[in-house]
C-alpha cells in the first residue's frame, strides 16, 4: 500500500496533441482482459485478491486487491442514491495524441501504463472510458490518498452549514479523546493545508516509517482505534500553518473532527451530502477502523464513471445538476494559495494558482487553476475548471507522473 516505486527519469516532454472524432471507434466503454505485465499481476490465476495487506510485496493480488478493497477489510457504504444522474457519451472516442519523447496514441500510454481505468469527461460528456487487467465499470476501484480530498470537501461542506463553527477552531473542541495533546490544539485549517507542526514521517520507502505505523494501527483493526494511534504522535516542530508537511495523520485527524461534529459517521455524511447530490450511479465505500470510524487518509472505494462525476461537479465549481454542492467560495479557496498558506510568498497576489498544496488537494503547475485529487500508485482525478475537463486514472503502481501530465497538458491545450 505505501510503498513509492522510483520514477523514471526521462526526457521532459513537449505537450503537443491532436483531438479529432475517429469514425468507427467504439462510442462505449472498452475493456480489455490483459494489460501491461498482466501475467505478473495474477492474469492466469484470475486476478486473485490474496488476503489483508499481501498485495504490498504479491504483485500477483495487486489487480484483485485494488479493485475489493471493501472485502479485505471492514467499510461502510456510501449509499447512492436511486436514480443516478445521467452522463452522456460522445458519439465515438476522439484520435488522442500527445508527445512523450516521441509522438504517442492512447493506445500506446494504456498499453506502457500499469492502468486499471481510465476515464475523460468534458462538461457532462464521457470522452474516453477504458479499463484493463479484466476490470469493468461495476468495480469498486480504491483511492488511497484521493480520499483525502474527499475528507477536505466534507469539511467544508460542514463548515459553511455552521456545523463546524469556524476552521479555525482547535480540534479538541470537537474530539475530546484529542484534548491536551498537539494535534488537539491544531486549528482545523492547519490540518487541511497539510501544516499542522506535528512531527510525522511519511516516508513510503521506509517501512518504519509513522505512515506505516499509522496504516497498521487503523487499517489492521487495532482495537484501540484512531485515537489512540494518533496520541502516538505527539511532538510538534513547528507552529500550526508555517510550514507544509504531508501527513496522512492529518487527514485521519480531520473524519474525526467531522464525525464529532455532526455526531454522524463520515460514510453516512458523504451519502447524503456529497453522493446523493452528485447523482452518483453506485454504492461507494470508505473502509473502518475497529472502532467504526472512517480511516479518512484513504481508502474510498467507488466505481470510474462516480470518480469521474465527483470531478466533474469540481469543475463545474461545485454545482452539479443545477445544485450547490460544495459552496463556490470554499472551493476557490481550497485550490488557490491564499496569503495564510505556507505556499504563499510576497510575489503573489491573492487567489494565485501556482503549484504547491490548498485544502486536502493538489495544485497543479498551469496557467490557469487547475488541481488534482491524488493517490498512491498513480490514482489521479484532474481538474481543469475553466474547460470543464476531467481526467480519472486508477492504476497499480507510481512511476508514469510525468507521462500522465504530458496526456493532460495535450488535451487541456487542445480541446476547445
Amino acid at each position: 500500500m505505501w510503498r513509492r516505486l522510483a520514477t523514471r527519469t526521462i526526457a521532459v516532454a513537449v505537450f503537443v496533441g491532436a483531438f479529432a472524432s475517429v469514425a468507427g471507434s467504439e462510442a462505449g466503454p472498452r475493456f480489455r482482459a490483459d494489460g501491461p505485465e498482466a501475467d505478473a499481476y495474477g492474469r492466469n490465476e484470475g486476478y486473485p485478491l490474496c488476503s489483508g495487506l499481501a498485495y504490498l510485496r504479491e504483485l500477483g493480488c495487486r489487480v484483485g486487491a485494488f479493485s475489493h478493497f471493501d472485502v479485505l477489510f471492514p467499510a461502510r457504504t456510501i449509499a447512492a442514491p436511486k436514480s443516478p444522474a445521467p452522463l452522456s457519451r460522445a458519439a465515438s472516442e476522439p484520435d488522442i495524441r500527445y508527445t512523450w519523447i516521441r509522438e504517442r496514441t492512447l493506445d500506446d500510454y494504456l498499453d506502457a501504463n500499469h492502468v486499471t481505468g481510465l476515464l475523460i469527461a468534458q462538461g457532462s460528456t464521457i470522452l474516453v472510458e477504458r479499463y484493463q487487467y479484466g476490470r469493468t465499470d461495476t468495480h469498486r476501484l480504491t483511492s488511497f490518498s484521493m480520499a483525502k480530498t474527499v475528507i477536505g470537501l466534507l469539511i467544508g461542506i460542514a463548515a459553511t452549514e455552521g456545523v463546524i463553527r469556524s476552521i479555525d477552531d482547535a480540534v479538541e473542541i470537537y474530539v475530546p479523546g484529542l484534548k491536551g495533546t498537539e494535534y488537539g490544539r491544531t486549528p482545523i485549517k492547519a490540518l487541511l493545508q497539510m501544516a499542522s507542526g506535528v512531527r510525522f514521517r511519511e516516508t513510503y520507502t521506509d517501512f518504519n516509517s509513522d505512515v506505516y505505523l499509522l496504516a497498521r494501527l487503523t487499517l489492521e483493526q487495532d482495537p484501540a482505534g484512531s485515537v489512540a494511534a494518533l496520541k502516538r504522535f505527539d511532538s510538534r516542530y513547528a507552529p500550526p500553518g508555517r510550514h507544509f508537511s504531508y501527513s496522512s495523520a492529518e487527514s485521519l485527524v480531520l473524519g474525526l473532527v467531522l464525525a464529532g461534529a455532526t455526531g454522524r459517521t463520515v460514510a453516512d455524511y458523504a451519502s447524503e451530502k456529497l453522493w446523493s447530490p452528485l447523482g452518483a450511479e453506485a454504492d461507494a465505500s470508505w473502509i473502518i477502523d475497529a472502532r467504526g470510524q472512517e480511516i479518512t487518509f484513504a481508502y474510498v472505494n467507488a466505481v470510474l464513471r462516480d470518480w469521474a462525476r465527483l470531478g466533474l461537479m469540481l469543475a463545474h465549481d461545485g454545482t452539479w445538476n443545477g445544485k450547490t454542492i460544495i459552496p463556490r467560495d470554499w472551493l476557490l479557496a481550497a485550490t488557490s494559495i491564499g496569503r495564510d498558506s505556507p505556499f504563499w510568498w510576497s510575489g503573489m497576489k491573492p487567489g494565485a494558482h501556482a503549484p504547491g498544496y490548498g485544502y486536502q488537494v493538489w495544485l497543479l503547475l498551469a496557467d490557469r487553476r487547475a488541481f488534482a485529487l491524488r493517490g498512491l500508485r498513480g490514482q489521479f482525478v484532474i481538474v481543469d475548471p475553466e474547460k470543464k475537463l476531467v481526467l480519472v486514472q486508477t492504476s497499480l503502481r507510481d512511476g508514469n507522473e510525468q507521462e500522465l501530465y504530458a496526456l493532460w497538458h495535450a488535451l487541456a491545450s487542445q480541446l476547445p
